[in-house]
């Protein structure tokens, strides 16, 4: 507590130097002047003293012929001018230490967290539309409700959990991995089927789970051939047909058909060479789409742009959506370039082995393939023509006014 009156009152930290120190000191007791922290130094003692004792002093050193130096200035007293003169400064850091008070009270940032069969994007609507978004007051935010309204509008989500972290809103979801099962009462519109070739060539092999086959193995058919009917025939005692019952067609075919690739590689190209030179240009974003920088004319004929932004660590421990950034646009000139034979092969073949890492990822199986390389007017061009063996069976909506069709359940026969 003396150490606070001290500072508020203001105090000095003296060197007392010449004939008798020491007398000094003792008619400083006498006139009731506290001196404390004293220290012995070669030439003479330092000492504090207050700053209203400090101007009683000049007796007592006229008297003991002693020589006074000011070392240290402390407390309050010194510290109002250099506010006063700094008001700018002081204006700021008042200013910043109530933006950062104020910023506790409102939502910068919202986690979702266990969603997905619900989408953030369907989420992230459903909670603009109900008013919820970064930059919201907290004291608008009403949890419980915003749990129900979840559970309520999402039916898969089977548990819910919103809470503060800060001034994160953190979004926990737990949804029902069960299957939704339709009540019996509920009539549901049956849509049928049928698997259709997107191919020309020859049925290899296929298994019908749901469905009429069409066709068998070894069977040629066309871009367009219905494989699979959706209509399953339902026949009465005289072997007529009853009606025919709409089902979705379901078949595991592979055909055998033949795939052409064709890519093109011109004699030239341009190489971009940098000249070296570049501008920085700053901005600032608020949130996502607010962008502010200062407009500035094309800086070169032809540049790259590179962007670079982050969040101040102030304003990340706060999830504040205020971004600083900078754009560097880096000048450079197109050279133009010929490509030899090798070169070209080797381009060329980059993108066919692309191509066919496609067909594997598809499960495509390539039985037979013929790959050339050939120069033409405009370039090289690789040409591949590939006997493969592909998955088929494209779903098309079967016309309901086709034929007399009656939708019953799976379990009729």
């Amino acid at each position: 507590m003396p150490d606070i009156l001290r500072y508020i009152k203001g105090y000095l930290r003296i060197r007392v130097t010449g004939f008798s120190p020491e007398r000094f000191m003792n008619l400083c007791g006498n006139k009731e002047i506290l001196l404390w922290d004293i220290m012995r130094e070669k030439d003479g003692y330092c000492m504090c003293v207050s700053l209203r004792s400090f101007y009683r002093l000049k007796a007592i050193v006229r008297k003991t012929r002693t020589k006074v130096v000011i070392l240290e200035r402390n407390g309050l007293p010194f510290l109002l001018p250099f506010v006063r003169k700094r008001s700018v400064f002081v204006l700021g850091l008042f200013l910043a230490i109530v933006f950062w008070y104020l910023s506790g009270y409102f939502v910068w940032d919202i986690e979702l967290d266990g969603n997905h069969r619900v989408t953030s994007d369907q989420i992230e609507a459903f909670l603009e539309e109900n008013q919820v978004r970064a930059g919201m007051w907290q004291k608008d935010l009403d949890i419980e409700t915003l749990e129900k309204q979840i559970r309520r509008t999402f039916p898969m989500v089977i548990w819910t959990s919103v809470k503060l972290d800060g001034t994160k809103l953190l979004i926990s979801v737990k949804e029902n991995d069960a299957p939704v099962l339709v009540p019996e009462n509920e009539i549901v519109e049956r849509i049928g089927t049928n698997l259709v070739s997107e191919f020309e060539g020859v049925i290899v092999s296929i298994v019908v789970r749901n469905g009429v086959p069409l066709v068998k193995a070894g069977d040629v058919v066309e871009r367009g051939t219905v494989l699979v009917d959706g209509k399953v025939p339902v026949y009465q005692e005289d072997g007529t047909v009853r009606q025919y019952i709409l089902r979705e067609a379901d078949a595991d075919i592979v055909i055998e058909h033949t795939k052409l690739f064709e890519t093109e590689l011109g004699y030239d190209y341009m190489e971009k060479l940098y000249t070296g030179r570049e501008k920085v240009h700053y901005f600032i974003r608020i949130g996502k789409k607010g962008e502010y920088k200062i407009p500035v004319e094309r800086p070169f004929l032809q540049y790259d742009r590179l962007m670079r932004s982050g969040r101040p660590g102030v304003l990340e421990k706060l999830r504040i959506p205020v971004f600083l950034g900078s754009y560097t646009y880096r000048e450079y000139q197109n050279v133009e370039h010929l490509y030899d034979r090798e070169a070209a092969r080797e381009i060329l073949e980059k993108e066919l082995t692309q191509f066919l890492q496609t067909l594997e990822q598809k499960g495509v199986q390539i039985i037979e393939k013929d790959v050339t390389i050939e120069t033409e007017k405009e370039g090289f061009v690789l040409r591949g023509t590939f006997t493969v063996q592909e998955k088929a069976g494209r779903q098309v909506e079967i016309d309901r006014g086709e034929t007399d069709v009656h939708d019953i359940g799976d379990d009729e026969e």
